[in-house]
């Protein structure tokens, strides 16, 4: 010990405590023995309480600020335990363990594959882990900051003093580590981190299980080992299915204001919502749930979209072991959840991971590289080893700890393009003088990797709105590795068309068709998502032309033809039932609607399609081979109608799909089909069922005339702005 290293140790910038606290091998009159030292900030006295010894030892201050020491007797081969008694500035007395004679909670090998980038399952060492050491159980606190002068423990244990509990660093790794004996789950705690500038932040745990419900801010230690799951069954299914060929139809929400309960701000708890949600999964026949954000984030106007807590589910809605109860009670009642998750930006918020430790630590420090334009964050160092650690690793704890189904990546694009939102000079060329973020690249390939290695028939979905080649081909093959991508431009040129009045669509066919030119080169999924009712948009409802009749007419007629088109699909909740207010968070969906019959139809038609679809391999095996479609007619502009086959993987199971744009009833309406015999309506969009003029066709047989290439046709009656799904009748 030196005035220095003592001077450094009470003023919280000593990156060793461990090599002055706790017990350390000395010489006392040419003998060894035991110096054991304790740091006691504010404390009139210290003993060291030993079992081999039955009186405790009393320790001698060597330090104003409260450094205690006191010389043991030395023993070879000793493992006993000692504990301090401490005399605090009232005179109460306590006795505990001495947090710096346990030992740590990595190896050397941890700290070599954290590194180089390598330690996948780091949510089990770093954050705060509750262990048993020799038998005495506490909670081991971790945390990566190499560039920090000194970081210390604070929470409600030791009074926020960040003075009681300095980590010591490891070099060269850069983590920081404390063992708190005898502490508890449920215990509020922060990171104090001392900055070579000398500024002092507190920091929320970057791996934190748990935090405060926001504004406030502190991590909450959680053990997540306690939780007993009853999802065996539902896991094994979904390693042994092809999703690919299964019938998908998520229901995307935002917990928050799905609906509203009794709790703080009319939020209910995951294990509420779970019930409701399963029940209305069912009676809609959704297949899977995908939840916006719920990783922890401090605006809720952010959607969760901002998010600070990348390993915590937010406590708005309940605890770590509630949100196991959702996914759990939602496997068990054959419901998949898939998550949106956040690799491509963090906010600026100085609790969180923003300039951890005084450095561009997560991020890079050229703000042409490290920040994005678009919503004033930062953007995540992918080149860095323990960056791209951090991410993947958080993306495997959901999979791991949580059974999540998927996990779909918010703003693929933004990562993938280094000039993404950013004039000429606002961004840095890559090595070869290229856009592409070749380390976003790479982090991708590799997270897709490593998702789709550990957990067989987990989905990763990318939400990627250019024409990047090969979102979702497998890595091996070139491609970034994806199960799915979102169809954006179906999305953009669907909405464009559907938005005209039927009277000028007939100039804007090919809007209608082009998504067919290029439908399986991806595995596509086709996304009607929040974003598309938010932001001044309006609800889909609303985007529908004409009278109030049209506009429902329009909207049935868009959901038939998404449904069956090629690809997976995606609803955002309030769309299945024609909810006119534009969404917001603040507030619940509009039930009350579903009183009124055309509401009520809207949400009834969706349920069928969903129904439909599950029954029905045609609209679900191949969507995406091209074997699975085939053009019937798709130049008929004039009436702006497009006809075509859905087929299975057995060739001869297909319906035969016809779709009117326009509000004018068409009887006789000649189709070409396939195979010569009887066809039955399976869906109508215009059946009063689901609110409309009921114009349709239950049966039609086929006649010998030749008729869009087929030596057949049937003759139907087209609904006006309707959909029409027919199918050859085994029994006619």
């Amino acid at each position: 010990m030196t005035l220095e290293s003592l001077g450094a140790l009470v003023e919280g910038r000593h990156a060793a405590p461990t090599d002055i606290l706790g017990a350390h091998e000395v010489e006392q009159d040419g003998r060894k023995a035991l110096a054991v030292r304790a740091f006691l900030p504010d404390s009139q006295q210290a003993w060291v309480v030993d079992a081999g010894q039955a009186v405790p030892r009393p320790m001698r201050r060597i330090h104003p600020a409260g450094v205690f020491e006191a010389i043991c007797p030395f023993e070879e081969n000793q493992h006993r335990r000692y504990q301090l008694r401490v005399a605090g500035a009232n005179g109460e007395m306590s006795t505990m363990h001495d947090p710096y004679s346990f030992p740590s909670i990595f190896t050397d090998y941890d700290f070599h594959l954290f590194g180089e980038g390598n330690l996948a399952t780091s949510y089990n060492k770093l954050g705060a882990q509750v262990r048993t050491v020799d038998g005495v159980t506490g909670v081991n606190f971790a945390v990566w900051a190499p560039n920090a002068q000194g970081v210390s423990l604070i929470g409600e244990f030791n009074g926020w003093d960040g003075r009681a509990h300095l980590l010591h660093k490891h070099v060269p790794s850069g983590i920081w580590e404390i063992f708190v004996p005898e502490l508890q789950p449920g215990t509020h705690y922060k990171f104090r981190v001392r900055q070579q500038s000398g500024r002092v932040v507190d920091k929320c745990d970057p791996y934190a299980f748990s935090a405060e419900v926001p504004p406030r801010t502190a991590s909450i230690v959680s053990d997540l080992s306690g939780y007993q799951w009853n999802d065996q069954d539902w896991c094994e299914r979904r390693r042994e299915t092809n999703a690919l060929e299964s019938p998908m139809s998520v229901f995307e929400l935002h917990l928050g204001s799905w609906r509203q309960g009794e709790g703080l701000n009319g939020w209910m708890n995951y294990r509420e919502i779970a019930h409701q949600l399963v029940e209305y999964c069912h009676q809609m026949n959704f297949t899977h749930v995908e939840l916006l954000p719920i990783s922890e984030h401090p605006f809720t106007g952010s959607w969760g979209y901002q998010t600070t807590g990348y390993f915590g589910v937010t406590s708005r809605y309940g605890s770590p072991e509630d949100f196991m109860y959702f996914v759990d009670h939602c496997h068990q009642h054959g419901i998949g959840v898939i998550l949106d998750w956040v690799p491509a930006h963090f906010p600026k918020d100085d609790f969180g991971l923003a300039r951890f430790d005084g450095s561009a630590l997560y991020e890079h420090a050229d703000r042409r590289q490290g920040e994005h334009p678009d919503w004033g964050t930062f953007v995540f160092n992918y080149g860095r080893n323990e960056v791209r650690n951090f991410l993947v690793s958080n993306a495997l704890f959901w999979l791991d700890r949580y059974h999540i189904d998927g996990l779909r990546v918010d703003a693929v694009a933004s990562m993938l393009y280094l000039d993404y939102s950013r004039q000429p000079g606002e961004w840095v060329p890559n090595r070869h003088g290229g856009r592409e973020n070749l380390e976003a690249i790479e982090f991708i390939k590799e997270f897709n990797e490593r998702v789709h290695g550990s957990h067989a028939g987990v989905l990763t979905i990318a939400e990627e709105s250019t024409a990047w080649s090969g979102v979702s081909r497998p890595t091996y093959d070139g491609g970034l590795g994806f199960s799915l991508k979102w169809n954006m431009g179906w999305m953009n040129d669907s909405l464009c068309y559907m938005r005209k009045e039927p009277i000028h669509r007939s100039h804007h066919h090919g809007d209608l068709t082009f998504s067919l030119i290029y439908a399986f080169s991806e595995n596509f999924t086709l996304p009607l998502s929040h974003d598309e009712v938010v932001h001044g948009k309006g609800s889909l409802i609303d985007q529908m032309p004409g009278d109030t009749w049209q506009r429902f007419a329009n909207l049935r007629l868009l959901y038939s033809y998404m449904w069956t088109h090629p690809g997976k699909k995606l609803l955002f909740m309030g769309s299945e039932f024609a909810q006119w207010s534009e969404w917001s968070e603040e507030r619940g969906l509009q039930w009350e609607l579903l009183e009124n019959d055309k509401h009520l139809g809207v949400q009834t038609l969706v349920s069928d399609l969903n129904r439909l679809v599950r029954e029905q391999p045609a609209l679900h095996e191949l969507d995406f081979a091209s074997e699975g479609f085939e053009w019937i007619d798709c130049e008929n502009a004039k009436d702006s109608v497009i006809s075509y086959v859905r087929r299975a993987k057995d060739a001869d199971d297909f319906v035969v799909v016809i779709c009117n744009f326009t509000p004018v009833a068409r009887e006789g309406f000649s189709v070409g089909v396939p195979v010569a015999g009887t066809y039955r309506e399976l869906l109508n969009s215009d059946s009063e069922r689901y609110g409309g003029s009921n114009v349709g066709t239950p049966f039609a047989c086929t006649l010998e005339t030749a008729s869009h290439g087929h030596p057949q046709q049937i003759q139907i009656a087209l609904p006006p702005l309707g959909v029409s799904v027919m199918k050859l009748d085994p029994e006619g």
